[in-house]
């Protein structure tokens, strides 16, 4: 259940200007004087203002002090002789805190009813034992006492009964119960908990043991959340949002280009692929609408190994030919048994199978338009011829021979059907690239030191 602030149900009132009858200057010395009884000077400054009740002139008091232990608070009543209508209310002469505050009273004693409280606009109010709530900005902030609070929030639930006595019966006999069991909490009975949340940290509890420590009141200082923030109109440092990285594995990215053959608009698809037990690859492919030409091509997705890499397969069986093959554009093949061997950028980069990669190469070597027609040599056509035959053999699983590739920049990539178990059949070597291997990797000139803390060398 919760309570709101009737008892302030309007502003003070509003100031005009003060006349030299009516106003009367706080005695000279300190702004903000120690709240005493005894300190005949500190007198409230007086300022005729308007009544909201009667719209006639009643006199607003205004009375600038400090709280020992505590900080200074300004103080205000207003009073109507026509109509008798009369409110007070406190503010915090201090900037919002730092962090919010939480007063935690195990209220004991009727001794703790006496105790005094500041309650800003912002606190909340609650008694766990009765499951009581008095939200933020319900309330004016008052400076009372700890039975002053739950006089207050009487008040504030009796304000509207008569009216709701007609019109919701039930509602208000709930309200009469819960108002009997909250005029029982001021004679202390049994022990009940005041809870004072504050997020601008400028309510107060007194500790009337103070300075020593008060073994019935808790204090709890906090960092305020957003939400905090915001119900106090602070301007929160919105939190730096990292950009949320596109996951490009599951989409295909398109982009405009040319078809190398006839030079008419195309589109090339390029895809994000991530090869298990290796790397991840771009895989890009060109389709002209207009030729019909076709083209795909591999890149690697990562950078250029520390070392190079040397594989080796033994084909013993026709099922080898459906492992799953990387080439990149550094790489070379090399088959012994065919005195075979393809040179780097030869057939670009190539995801495939083994079987598609040898098809490639029989179709490269074959149709090579510089060893077919009248012109070409005999003796080298029976060679090609011999050369197609056992290349059939290999695929059709009839010869066993060595597949070998061999890459400076550890890009390529030969699938292992036992993984994560080693393959008997295949042997994986990495080597540290010569110089000559560097140079065509374009790595001699590269400096990359520093380069990670921002103090790259100087030339």
């Amino acid at each position: 259940m919760s309570a709101s602030g009737a008892v302030e149900p309007g502003p003070s009132g509003v100031a005009a200007a003060p006349s030299s009858a009516s106003a009367r200057a706080p005695a000279p010395g300190r702004l903000f004087r120690p709240i005493s009884a005894e300190d005949e000077e500190q007198q409230p400054t007086e300022i005729e203002s308007l009544c909201m009740n009667c719209y006639r002139n009643g006199v607003t008091r205004l009375l600038l002090t400090k709280i020992p232990f505590f900080r200074e608070i300004i103080v205000s009543s207003f009073s109507c002789e026509h109509c008798g209508w009369n409110n007070t209310e406190i503010q915090s002469a201090g900037r919002i805190q730092d962090q919010g505050v939480r007063y935690s009273l195990n209220v004991r004693a009727p001794e703790d009813m006496n105790r005094e409280v500041v309650k800003t606009d912002s606190a909340t109010t609650r008694i766990p034992e009765l499951d009581f709530e008095i939200p933020a900005f319900s309330q004016k902030g008052a400076l009372t006492t700890v039975e002053g609070l739950i006089s207050r929030a009487i008040s504030g639930l009796e304000q509207d009964q008569p009216t709701r006595r007609v019109n919701e019966e039930a509602i208000a006999e709930r309200i009469d119960e819960f108002i009997v069991k909250l005029r029982e909490l001021k004679h202390v009975a049994s022990p009940f908990t005041l809870i004072i949340d504050d997020p601008s940290g400028n309510s107060f509890v007194e500790n009337p043991h103070a300075p020593q420590k008060d073994d019935a009141l808790v204090i709890t200082h906090y960092n305020r959340t957003p939400q905090q923030e915001e119900m106090l109109g602070l301007q929160a440092e919105a939190p730096e949002k990292k950009p949320e990285e596109e996951d490009l594995r599951n989409e295909v990215l398109q982009f405009n280009t040319n078809c190398p053959e006839c030079n008419a608009p195309a589109q090339t698809n390029m895809k994000l692929v991530q090869i298990p037990h290796f790397k991840e690859v771009i895989i890009m492919a060109t389709s002209c609408e207009n030729c019909g030409h076709r083209t795909n091509e591999v890149k690697s997705g990562g950078a250029v190994e520390p070392l190079g890499t040397r594989i080796s397969l033994h084909i013993t069986d026709p099922s080898d030919m459906t492992r799953d093959l990387l080439k990149s554009e550094t790489c070379s093949v090399e088959i012994p048994e065919l005195e075979f061997e393809l040179g780097m950028a030869v057939l670009g980069g190539k995801f495939t199978t083994l079987e598609g990669m040898l098809k490639d190469i029989r179709e490269l070597v074959t149709k090579n338009p510089f060893t077919l027609g009248d012109s070409s040599n005999p003796g080298q056509t029976e060679k090609l011829r011999e050369f197609s035959h056992k290349l059939d053999q290999i695929l059709e699983g009839k010869m066993k021979a060595h597949f070998i590739m061999n890459d400076p920049a550890g890009n390529s990539y030969l699938q292992n059907v036992y993984a994560p178990e080693d393959d008997p059949e295949m042997k994986v070597e990495h080597y540290k690239r010569t110089f000559d291997q560097d140079e065509e990797l374009g790595l001699n000139d590269m400096r990359t030191e520093g380069y990670v803390t921002g103090l790259a060398p100087q030339r």
